[in-house]
C-alpha cells in the first residue's frame, strides 16, 4: 500500500524517475490509466509512482523502459540507483561494491547470506526481525534483496566463494516448507560454475581451533583489483581498506575455508538436510 511519508522520504533517483515518466507520458498524451494498461499496472500504481507515494519497483522500471524509454535507457540505467535507495542506509555504500565486484568471499554465521536467500526465506527473516517493520517496507526490502541475485548472471562473471556455518542450515526460519525450498536453492547455487560453497561443521572447534569465532565477514575484490573488507555488526556497517587489516582478514578467511567441509561434502550435507524438511 502506498504511504504518504514516502513522498517526503523518496530519494533523488526515485524522484527523477517519477518526473521523467510523467513527462514522457504527457508527451504521448496518455492518461495514467492508458499508461497503466501499456505497462501492465493499474492506474493507481502509475499515480503512486508519479506522486512518490510508492516509488517505482524494479519490475515497473523494466516496463517503463520498454514502453516509454524511447531508446534512451534512462529507466534501465536508473534501476540500480532506485534499488540502492530501498536498502537500509548502512548497506547502501556496500551494495554498489557488491554489484561491481569481480570476487566476493563470504562467511555467514547466523543466517543464509542475502545473495543466496529465497524470496520466502527473506520475507520470513525480514518480517520477523526487530524492530517490527510495516508490511510495505518488508516487501520493499525483499524485492531489493532478490534484485541482488542478478549478480549471478552478470557479465563479466563474478567469482563467489561462500562459507556457511552448519548452524545456519539448521536454524529454522519460517516453516518446514520455507527451509526445504531454501536448502534446495542453496544446493542449486552450489552447482554454479562461478560459486564455491562450503559448510563449516558444528564440531569445527573440537580440535581446539575455530578461525571463524569472531563473526561473519565479506571480502571484496573490485574491478580495479583493490581489496576491501565489509562487516555488518547489528545495524551498523564498517568498510575496511587498510591493506594490513585486509590481509589479516584474508588470512583468517583462508583458515576458515581450510577448516570447512569440501564443496562436495558440503553439497551432500545440504541435500541431506533438505530431505529432513520434506
Amino acid at each position: 500500500m502506498a504511504r504518504a511519508e514516502n513522498k517526503v522520504t523518496a530519494g533523488p533517483a526515485s524522484r527523477m524517475v517519477a518526473e521523467m515518466a510523467r513527462r514522457l507520458r504527457l508527451r504521448r498524451g496518455w492518461t495514467q490509466e492508458q499508461t497503466g494498461h501499456e505497462l501492465g499496472f493499474s492506474a493507481a500504481a502509475v499515480s503512486a509512482m508519479e506522486t512518490l507515494a510508492q516509488p517505482a519497483s524494479d519490475q515497473m522500471l523494466v516496463k517503463l523502459e520498454e514502453v516509454l524509454g524511447e531508446g534512451l535507457e534512462f529507466f534501465e540505467g536508473s534501476r540500480k540507483y532506485v534499488r540502492l535507495e530501498k536498502y537500509p542506509e548502512q548497506f547502501q555504500n556496500y551494495s554498489l561494491l557488491e554489484q561491481e565486484a569481480v570476487v566476493l568471499r563470504l562467511y555467514a554465521t547466523l543466517v543464509i547470506h542475502g545473495l543466496f536467500q529465497t524470496e520466502e526465506y527473506a520475507r520470513a527473516l525480514i518480517g520477523g526481525g526487530y524492530p517490527p517493520l510495516a508490511e510495505e517496507r518488508v516487501e520493499q526490502l525483499v524485492e531489493a534483496r532478490m534484485a541482488r541475485r542478478a549478480l549471478f548472471e552478470r557479465e563479466p562473471t563474478t567469482l563467489i566463494e561462500v562459507v556457511l556455518e552448519e548452524s545456519v542450515l539448521r536454524r529454522m526460519i519460517g516453516d518446514q516448507g520455507v527451509m526445504h525450498g531454501q536448502l534446495l536453492h542453496l544446493a542449486k547455487c552450489a552447482q554454479r560454475r562461478n560459486v564455491t560453497l562450503q559448510v563449516l561443521p558444528l564440531d569445527c572447534g573440537a580440535s581446539g581451533e575455530h578461525a571463524g569465532d569472531r563473526g561473519g565477514m565479506t571480502l571484496v575484490e573490485t574491478p580495479e583489483h583493490d581489496h576491501l573488507v565489509y562487516l555488518e555488526p547489528q545495524d551498523e556497517s564498517l568498510l575496511i581498506s587498510d591493506p594490513a587489516k585486509v590481509s589479516t582478514y584474508a588470512q583468517r578467511y583462508a583458515k576458515i575455508r581450510a577448516q570447512a567441509l569440501g564443496p562436495r561434502e558440503s553439497l551432500d550435507l545440504i541435500e541431506r538436510l533438505a530431505g529432513e524438511h520434506t
